[in-house]
Order: C-alpha cells, then sequence, then structure tokens
C-alpha cells in the first residue's frame, strides 16, 4: 500500500504538497471523530446512527487519495440501522402490552363476576341465618318462660335442649336445689333426653353441699334404675353428701356395702372414697375413726394415700388444736415419699395461727419463701387473720398492701378479717375505711360480711351504724339471717335498749314458723 501511495504523488504538478502520511493521518482523524459524534448522538437521541456518520465524507478530497479497501461483509451501510431495531422492538412491546391490557381486563370482569355472585350468596346466607336466630331466640325465650312458669306453649315435651340445660347448670352453681330438681324433672320429661350419670353427679354433689343427704339418695337410686354406668365418682358423691351432712355412720355403711355387696357390680373403693370419709371423720372430730380408715387404706394396695390424704389429716389435727400430732404425721407422710402443696402449708399457718405459734409460723413462710411456692389468695387471707387475732394490726395492713401490690385481688374472707380485727381493737376509722375500699371495688360481699360487721359495730356501742348495715344489706340483696339478729339482740341488749332487742327477737319468731311451714311443703 506504500508503494502505491508514493508513485501517485510523483506525477502530480503544483505546489509543494503536504507528506503523504500527513494527508493520510487527517483524513482518518476527521473519520474517526465523525463517528465518534455520531455515536454520541445516537446515545442522546436515539435518532442518527452510526452507519449515516460514517458515510459524512468531507467534501474536498485529494483525488489521488483511495480509500482502503472495506468488505462487503464489514460494511456498515448494509447492517440494519439501530433506529429500525428500535422502531421494531418498539412495535413488539406495545404489541405485548396490548395483549396483556387485554387479558388483565378479562381476568378483572371475571373477578368482578365472582365477587358479586359471592356477595349475593352472602347476603342470602345471612338472611336464612337471621331467619333461623330469630327462631332460635323466640324458642329460648319460651322455654325460658315455662322453666320460670311464666306461660308459653303447653307443648313443654320439645323445648330446645341448650335452654334447658343452661338453666340446669345455673341453678346447680348457684346452690338453688330445689329450683334445681324443678328443671330437672322437666329435663327428664322432654323426648330428646337420655339418662346421663354426669348429670346425676352434679346434682348429687349439689345436695351434699346444700346439706340434703335423703335427696341425692333418692336421685342415686333413680339414677341406678334408669340404667346409667354406676362408678367410683358417682358412689363417691353420695359418700360425700353423708358425710357433709355430719351423717359419717351411712357414709360408713354405704362404704362397706360397696365391698361386700355383690350388686355393686364388684366397684371398690378408690383413694378419693377414703380420702373423703378420713375428711368427715375429721371434721367430725371422731379421731379413732379416722385413724383406723386410714390404716385399712394402707393396707389396700389398690389405694395409696396422696397428698389430699395428708392434707385431711393434717387439717382435722390442726383444726382440733393437736399441734404435736399433726407435725407427727407431716413427717410419716414425707417419708412415704408425698411431696406438700401449697394447700398443704396453708393448713399448717392456718393451724400455727390459730394456736398461737407464731414462730412456727414464720418458719413455715421462711421455708415456702425458700423453696419458692407462691403465695395464694387463701395464703394471704389465713395470715392476715392470723395477725388480726393476735392484734398486730400494722403487720396485718402491711400484709393486705403486699397482697395487693402483687394484684392479688381480695374477697370477702379477707375483708372479714380485717373488720373483726379493727372491731376487736376498737377502730370505728378503720372499719370505715374498709367501706370506703369496698365502694371503690367491684367485691361481692355475702351474708358472713356483713355479720362480721354487725359484731364490730355492736362491740364498739355503734347501735345506728349497726342499724345502717341492714339497710346496706338491703341494697346488695343479701339477707338477713339468725345470726345477724342474734348479734345485734346482743348488742342492744348489753345496751340496756331492751325494746328494740325485743322487736328482733318477734322477728326471728316470725321467721322460724314461717321456715317451719315452707319445710312442710319442701318440694
Amino acid at each position: 500500500m506504500m508503494a502505491q501511495i508514493q508513485n501517485t504523488g510523483a506525477h502530480d504538478t503544483g505546489p509543494t504538497p503536504l507528506p503523504q502520511w500527513f494527508v493520510i493521518r487527517r483524513i482518518f482523524s476527521k473519520q474517526l471523530t465523525s463517528l465518534i459524534m455520531a455515536s454520541s448522538t445516537t446515545a442522546c437521541l436515539g435518532g442518527t446512527s452510526i452507519s449515516s456518520a460514517y458515510r459524512r465524507r468531507p467534501e474536498t478530497r485529494p483525488k489521488s487519495l483511495q480509500s482502503p479497501p472495506i468488505s462487503k461483509q464489514s460494511d456498515p451501510s448494509s447492517l440494519p440501522s439501530s433506529s429500525s431495531i428500535a422502531i421494531t422492538s418498539t412495535i413488539a412491546a406495545v404489541t405485548v402490552s396490548e395483549k396483556n391490557n387485554s387479558n388483565n381486563k378479562i381476568s378483572d370482569r371475571e373477578k368482578q363476576k365472582e365477587r358479586e355472585a359471592r356477595e349475593r350468596k352472602e347476603e342470602v346466607n345471612q338472611k336464612i341465618a337471621s331467619k333461623k336466630a330469630i327462631s332460635v331466640i323466640l324458642r329460648r325465650e319460651a322455654t325460658k318462660a315455662i322453666i320460670e312458669k311464666k306461660g308459653g306453649p303447653t307443648n313443654s315435651k320439645k323445648l330446645l335442649p341448650r335452654t334447658v340445660l343452661e338453666a340446669l347448670h345455673e341453678r346447680v352453681t348457684a346452690l338453688r336445689w330445689e329450683s334445681a330438681l324443678k328443671v330437672f324433672e322437666l329435663l327428664r320429661e322432654q323426648l330428646w333426653y337420655r339418662p346421663n350419670a354426669g348429670i346425676y353427679i352434679k346434682l348429687i354433689v349439689m345436695l351434699g353441699k346444700c346439706k340434703q343427704p335423703e335427696k341425692a339418695h333418692s336421685l342415686f337410686q333413680s339414677m341406678i334404675d334408669e340404667g346409667c354406668i354406676v362408678n367410683h365418682e358417682s358412689y363417691t358423691a353420695l359418700v360425700s353428701a353423708y358425710s357433709r351432712s355430719g351423717l359419717i355412720d351411712q357414709a360408713f355403711s354405704l362404704l362397706n356395702q360397696m365391698k361386700s355387696t355383690p350388686g355393686f357390680q364388684g366397684i371398690k373403693p378408690n383413694t378419693i372414697t377414703y380420702n373423703t370419709l378420713i375428711d368427715a371423720y375429721g371434721k367430725a372430730g371422731r379421731f379413732g375413726e379416722m385413724e383406723s380408715t386410714l390404716m385399712e387404706m394402707l393396707q389396700n394396695r389398690e389405694c395409696e394415700p396422696d397428698v389430699w390424704t395428708m392434707n385431711s389429716t393434717l387439717r382435722a389435727f390442726g383444726a382440733s388444736g393437736q399441734i404435736e400430732t399433726m407435725e407427727r404425721c407431716y413427717e410419716k407422710f414425707q417419708s412415704a415419699g408425698i411431696r406438700p402443696s401449697i394447700k398443704t402449708f396453708n393448713i399448717l399457718l392456718d393451724s400455727y395461727g390459730k394456736a398461737g405459734s407464731y414462730e412456727k409460723m414464720s418458719a413455715v413462710m421462711e421455708y415456702m419463701q425458700k423453696y419458692y411456692f407462691s403465695w395464694t389468695l387463701v395464703t394471704y387471707n389465713v395470715v392476715i387473720d392470723a395477725f388480726g387475732r393476735a392484734g398486730d394490726l400494722k403487720q396485718m395492713e402491711y400484709l393486705f398492701r403486699l397482697m395487693r401490690s402483687e394484684r392479688i385481688k381480695p374477697n370477702c374472707v379477707t375483708l372479714c378479717s380485717l373488720v373483726r380485727a379493727y372491731g376487736r381493737a376498737g377502730s370505728k376509722e378503720k372499719i370505715g375505711g374498709v367501706l370506703r375500699f369496698i365502694e371503690n371495688s367491684d367485691v361481692m360481699l355475702d351474708t358472713v360480711f356483713f355479720n362480721c360487721l354487725v359484731d364490730a359495730y355492736g362491740r364498739l356501742g355503734c347501735l345506728a351504724e349497726m342499724r345502717e348495715v341492714l339497710q346496706m344489706m338491703e341494697k346488695r340483696g343479701c339477707k338477713p339471717d339468725k345470726i345477724t339478729y342474734s348479734t345485734m339482740i346482743k348488742a342492744y341488749t348489753n345496751s340496756g335498749v331492751n325494746s328494740r332487742a325485743k322487736e328482733l327477737q318477734d322477728i326471728v319468731g316470725k321467721q322460724d314458723h314461717e321456715s317451719g311451714l315452707a319445710n312442710d311443703n319442701t318440694y
């Protein structure tokens, strides 16, 4: 190539030309500059291609120079321009986006239709549910009207099961045994009724708490007649009903009948049955029978003593003041591998507190703290009552504040201990503070609390405040009992107000007469 360039320059005539290598360099530098500017313009505007910039050659070009040969494959003009590629890709992208938009519109219409269909279906279901709810409410109201004997439909054998069972549960929980038995008779009249041992057992336990052992035995016999399965739980409920009423002999005879009679389907007393008898003997103060029952239980391999056995035994000896015997029993149970519970420590604290053994009481509290036994409501009630009996009001009030700081809600037993302690200490103002605390709380009060309040005001000679307690009882829905009136009669007699005491005695006599007539007509 260099030889060809030299030959061309030898035939020119004119002014002295520039060196050929310089001319070639300048031409290629201009082409290279044009290419760079064209590429930058294309990158910024996207409208000019590299090939078009490459074709922009200078207008004045030496005729003797020949451009270097370029092959067809490397000719930029033969390649497709970038603008055409961009337009093609843009058209393809627009086409794809239009298809996607059309598909999205179709799917949106389908979703809208599905949503509308679902809403129509839900609306129909709500109407049906509302109609059913109204009918159920009406049937429940009719059932409640029959139960409460307020009138209603004459057909009382097709009542709603749920409403009848709820009414029965409410009366059993509230220990309204007469009304509960009436609802149970209504339950047995229903067409859908099937004998259930669980319902019988709940009623027997309720009657035992209400000290109605004869009614409990009658239900037990009805349960057997209706073909219910008789198990340990049912027999234990009946034994407990006898023992709660102090009929220990009947309970023990039933226990012997269970062990000896073949008709009892081979049911033998279990640990719960023996625990019930041990607790009954302990509460009745019959310690000889209690110990013999405990020995019989130990001889039975199928009945092993547990923590309930230990608690019943300790409670029996502790409540009677036999502290040494209680401690020996505690050691024997522990050596047998029975671990104490929080109830066990509550029994020990209560026994030591009533016996005035405050050092041992403090030792029990330290033991509980050492082994991380958290205090319960019963624990605080026992300790507060113990310090109140001892006249240590500062320690009692400190424990009450500690109880509230730990977010343990005081109950009626706690307030009774406070009022009793303040009444013995002659602190009328502190009793008023307890009443203000009650006004700002939701503590449920009972007749026992008001009896403690009447006794405290009676000790202080505050007869006007004592009379106001009866109004407070009426507002709270509590009825005065014999203890209420006898406490007021004693206070009036000690204060020399015999006329008022005579009036209260007449009221008590009238109530006794009315209760006697009511017992004659008991269901």
